[in-house]
């Protein structure tokens, strides 16, 4: 056996006393810049105060300059968000904003997007571990039994979030939960998971037979994409409507309402061909766009962009489109939403601090259908590829 040779670890240069400072960051660029050769000047150019970054980046080094367009006017008629509204999306897609710009002069036409939250939770997922299947069922009794405690033990670590219930499924000697909160305008993942934690630690001491817990046991899904969330409901249950006439898809998209019916059909069975989750065309993009340019936690897109499409053609002809998010993460307080650039554009939408959320939520699922139907029907026109020709290549 050849044993190889290891060169020392060089590791990423850190300040002990204040590692968030502007002298922090450079130090970190002149160290990669070193290492590679590469210069960093872009990286390095950046108006957010390193001071302001704790608890969101470890080992500040510079910012992702993404390139944000604005869509709009959006028209929403929503319970929380009602009006005109002016999109901001960060993407380096050509032909992305100018798509679901086009999706909304189709929709404002059409007298806007409706748009309605249905369920709310977030969750974490613990396992509790018993040793036979006996002891596993009679613990789902005693949790019954004693879920005022539990409520009050875990609310007590958080200020907004509340425990609505939790769902049990026993498997062999184990049983596995969802504690599902309501979390404010939080996305609320490190809110569950501390309150979460605590509950189980008052369980372990209260409930003998218990062997032991694991604190997140994978049912929450998080940042995964499952069909539990899509039955039971991750962040913001949504469902955005639009009713068109078929005088407006005609003027606007240059295709029928029979056309589009129609295809939306053959594309809902492709969906199920291969396998796909869900049937709607492309709300990551969308979503991850909006997403990074309001703060969001982009790693949320893999659950969130799960959605459902159904449509109807009426006896007029007039096409009947909604779009049901069953697991749309958003957030206008805490993590993200709060450095400056994220914070402006959650302003622009009117959709900065406390009691906003059920707003933003609605603004993203309005966004996403008129994405849905613009690039639909770019499809349907024979339009897809001129449209990425012109606008989607970097000439």
């Amino acid at each position: 056996m050849v044993r190889r040779m290891s060169t020392p670890r060089n590791p990423v240069p850190r300040d002990s006393g204040n590692d968030h400072t502007a002298e922090a960051a450079a130090m970190r660029r002149e160290f990669a810049s070193a290492q590679s050769g590469s210069s960093l000047d872009h990286v390095g150019s950046f108006s957010v105060d390193p001071a302001t970054l704790p608890g969101n980046i470890e080992s500040f080094t510079g910012v992702a300059q993404v390139p944000i367009g604005l869509a709009g006017p959006l028209l929403v008629n929503g319970e929380h968000a009602q009006g005109d509204f002016y999109v901001p999306m960060a993407t380096t897609e050509g032909t992305l904003v100018a798509s679901y710009n086009r999706g909304m002069k189709l929709l404002r036409a059409a007298g806007g997007v409706n748009v309605t939250v249905v369920d709310e939770a977030m969750q974490r997922a613990p396992a509790f571990l018993f040793g036979s299947a006996r002891e596993a069922r009679d613990f789902v009794v005693w949790l019954d039994a004693h879920f005022d405690e539990i409520k009050g033990v875990a609310e007590s670590t958080t200020g907004t979030g509340k425990l609505r219930d939790i769902q049990r499924f026993v498997v062999s000697r184990f049983v596995y939960t969802r504690f599902n909160y309501t979390t404010g305008d939080a996305a609320g993942q490190n809110m569950t998971s501390k309150a979460t934690w605590a509950a189980c630690e008052w369980i372990k001491g209260e409930y003998a037979p218990l062997s032991d817990y694991m604190l997140e046991a994978q049912l929450a899904t998080d940042k995964k994409h499952s069909h539990m969330n899509t039955l039971h409901t991750r962040g913001k249950r949504v469902v955005a409507e639009a009713l068109i006439p078929d005088a407006l898809l005609r003027e606007h998209m240059r295709v029928t309402s029979k056309q589009v019916y129609r295809a939306r059909q053959i594309s809902t069975v492709g969906g199920i061909l291969a396998g796909a989750a869900a049937n709607a065309a492309h709300p990551a993009n969308g979503i991850a766009a909006m997403y990074i340019a309001t703060g969001q936690d982009a790693g949320n897109v893999a659950e969130s962009q799960a959605a459902i499409a159904y449509v109807e053609l009426r006896e007029n002809d007039d096409y009947y489109y909604s779009l049901t998010l069953p697991s749309l993460i958003v957030a206008t307080h805490g993590g993200g939403t709060g450095l400056a650039t994220q914070r402006e554009c959650l302003e622009l939408l009117g959709c900065f601090g406390d009691g906003k959320a059920h707003k933003l939520a609605e603004i993203v699922a309005a966004t996403v259908v008129c994405g849905e139907l613009s690039l639909g029907s770019a499809v349907v026109a024979d339009e897809f590829v001129a449209a990425h020709d012109k606008l989607g290549r970097n000439h």
